[in-house]
């Protein structure tokens, strides 16, 4: 059976015209994309309400996002809801595209969960299941928009870092040997940041992430995004947490060899429950429910698994030994491991 392109039917006209007439109108509008918005072609076009003086969001977690050089970087919508609200200040208009009105992750008393500025009007341009190509391109032409945006540039370090590894560190050398075309399957969770920042501007590929909060998505992804693209390398970001929902991935990318490179960034602790039971307003965690959040307790030994599953590891404790590390996993074919000691 020969599988068919879907289509998405284009944004009506009336939806770009509403969306036009209100850009005009605001003092401070945003777009905010998500879904097939987030996609290479449709960056494109977005890129061009940037140039016509217009900001330009993404969701906070997108599914599939094209990033690197030679793309449109829109900004994030912060994570922490009181944070996207202080970015958000003074923004009258907000426009969908692939998207709807965005929510912080957790909900807490005293605590914003609607992303929308006190005053601000939304409208959609694009559904979820219609075409945000198009309706990018026939706002982007509705405003006048200049027929190009802007790019990211291609700047990567010339030095590996050097001293003690850090998530930042790390990203630097990702963005150093990260061959162009491959794919970033992302669960670092709060080490993510320091990845995201340095490969910025790396040679062009693909990020594919979670969009709940279920982390574990990074090793199996991996394997589907390995599967379907054998041609491309795939290199696997997890939190030492998140990676130990789904360890017996490993197993598998090492029986059908893979070409996959994994790297944990090994803290002992799920830190970002740390940081959200903070949130919650409910003090400081007592020893049991601290003990909860450990993962010191025993040491996890991330080589030993690694290899006991088949996949060759090495640990890294220093920012020149991981950027070696990252360097040979990407100069060589089939499944590789690397704990990040952070």
């Amino acid at each position: 059976m020969i599988a068919q392109k879907v289509t998405r039917p284009a944004p009506s006209g009336s939806a770009v015209d509403a969306a036009a007439k209100a850009i005009k109108a605001a003092k401070k509008p945003v777009v905010l994309l998500g879904g097939q918005a987030c996609r290479e072609d449709a960056l494109k076009e977005a890129a061009r309400l940037e140039a016509a003086g217009v900001t330009v969001y993404s969701d906070t977690f997108v599914s599939r996002q094209r990033r690197g050089a030679g793309v449109f970087l829109p900004k994030k919508m912060q994570y922490f809801g009181e944070m996207a609200l202080a970015e958000l200040e003074g923004v009258d208009l907000m426009v969908f595209v692939g998207t709807t009105t965005p929510v912080a992750f957790f909900a807490y008393p005293d605590r914003p969960s609607v992303l929308l500025p006190e005053g601000c009007e939304t409208l959609t341009l694009a559904e979820r299941g219609e075409d945000a190509v198009a309706g990018l391109s026939a706002l982007a032409q509705a405003l006048k928009a200049p027929k190009e945006g802007p790019a990211q540039s291609l700047t990567i370090a010339e030095a590996a870092p050097s001293g003690g590894l850090n998530a930042y560190y790390a990203g630097a050398s990702i963005a150093r040997h990260l061959p162009e075309n491959a794919i970033l399957c992302d669960d670092a969770v709060t080490s993510g940041t320091g990845v995201a920042a340095g490969t910025a501007t790396a040679r062009p590929h693909d990020v594919l992430a979670l969009t709940g909060g279920a982390i574990g998505i990074g090793l199996p992804m991996a394997i589907g995004a390995a599967v379907a693209a054998p041609d491309r390398k795939v290199v696997s970001l997890n939190g030492d947490g998140a990676a130990m929902y789904t360890v017996q991935a490993l197993w598998t990318m090492a029986r059908e060899q893979l070409d996959i490179a994994v790297v944990v960034f090994a803290n002992h602790t799920y830190r970002i429950l740390n940081v959200e039971m903070t949130r919650t307003g409910a003090g400081q965690a007592g020893p049991q429910a601290a003990r909860l959040l450990d993962l010191g307790d025993p040491r996890i030994d991330w080589v030993s698994v690694a290899n006991g599953l088949g996949v060759p590891a090495v640990r890294c404790e220093t920012a020149e030994d991981f950027d070696k590390a990252f360097a040979d996993a990407m100069a060589n074919k089939g499944p590789r491991f690397i704990e990040a000691a952070i």
